[in-house]
């Protein structure tokens, strides 16, 4: 969905959902201070997975492990924690090694000319039995000391600092895209690789580059949820990737590679957990979420198809 279409949209949804919650407060939570602090610890979560898998898709991939690899370096995060290893050494051990499984996915698909679909594919597969493998079918705990909880768990007021570091997050990426050679050699390698190849890019550096990069954010976003509930489950990261993707395309990225923004992002996880959000308070069955986000990516890419046809006129 175009960034202006978004953005009309989400900013309609929350006057319905403010005004209605003001009207009908007793019925309609949606504007108490419970209420907004569960969307905002909720937002981080998918919100770190999302940066990640759009930056990819800026650059012409994608990454259907990112779920599998959220759950797997969280695991072995918390693995760390049972040795007595501090969570300030053990998370950064379990960013670099999402960050290492990415840049393996992006040197399979570029090595073997293989869509990232499929190779990704495997590895969403490969990674689960990888964490039933390493730990089980039980859950674990994640209990780190009290300054790394409060720092990533904690709250300033009904503000999570998880969320805090989420949009840290969007304007460190923000930056990556709009002001450093890096985020421009992505739009290139994701809008036209034969033009970026005449101009000196090398795409294949840069695509297991952005692959990394969605592996590191898969990682950050499992030891946010890992945090917030103290705990893992090996099924945690199923079905991440897919609303990340979502999230993604509701933003106003292009299938095709080599258009998006941070802020578009932004607005498409918020819109998606909006939603949920709404649901939850409607006590509304759960697979009513799959029916409006599903409908909301095909009008999303009919938006963008139509845009892309009028610019082509």
């Amino acid at each position: 969905m175009p960034g202006g279409n978004i953005l009309l949209a989400f900013l309609l949804i929350q006057t319905v959902c403010v005004g209605v919650g003001l009207l009908a407060p007793a019925q309609f939570r949606y504007v108490s201070s419970p209420n907004i602090a569960v969307m905002l610890q909720a937002i981080p979560t998918i919100g770190a997975i999302s940066l990640g898998v759009g930056l990819l898709m800026i650059a012409g991939e994608y990454d259907l492990s990112v779920g599998s690899v959220y759950s797997f370096t969280s695991i072995i995060a918390a693995m760390l924690l049972g040795m007595s290893v501090s969570a300030w050494i053990a998370a950064p051990i379990a960013i670099a090694l999402g960050a290492a499984i990415g840049a393996i996915s992006g040197f399979l698909t570029i090595k073997l000319a293989m869509p990232s679909f499929i190779v990704t594919l495997g590895g969403m597969l490969f990674w689960r039995g990888m964490i039933l493998l390493a730990h089980g079918a039980t859950s674990i705990d994640f209990s780190p000391e009290q300054s790394f909880q409060f720092t990533f768990g904690g709250s300033l007021g009904v503000v999570p600092m998880s969320f805090l570091w989420f949009i840290a997050l969007c304007m460190a990426f923000h930056v990556l895209l709009q002001h450093r050679k890096l985020g421009s050699h992505i739009f290139a390698v994701g809008g036209n690789r034969a033009a970026a190849l005449a101009i000196g890019i090398r795409p294949a550096r840069v695509k297991i580059a952005a692959f990394a990069i969605a592996g590191a954010m898969a990682a950050v976003s499992g030891i946010f949820s890992a945090t917030r509930v103290n705990s893992i489950t090996p099924v945690g990261g199923t079905g991440l990737e897919l609303q990340a993707i979502a999230a993604c395309v509701i933003g106003g990225l292009a299938l095709t590679g080599g258009r998006g923004s941070i802020l578009g992002m932004f607005l498409g996880v918020a819109l998606i957990y909006t939603i949920q959000d709404v649901l939850l308070l409607m006590r509304a069955p759960g697979f009513y979420l799959d029916i409006f986000v599903g409908a909301l990516i095909v009008i999303a890419v009919a938006l963008n198809q139509a845009m892309q046809g009028r610019a082509r006129s």
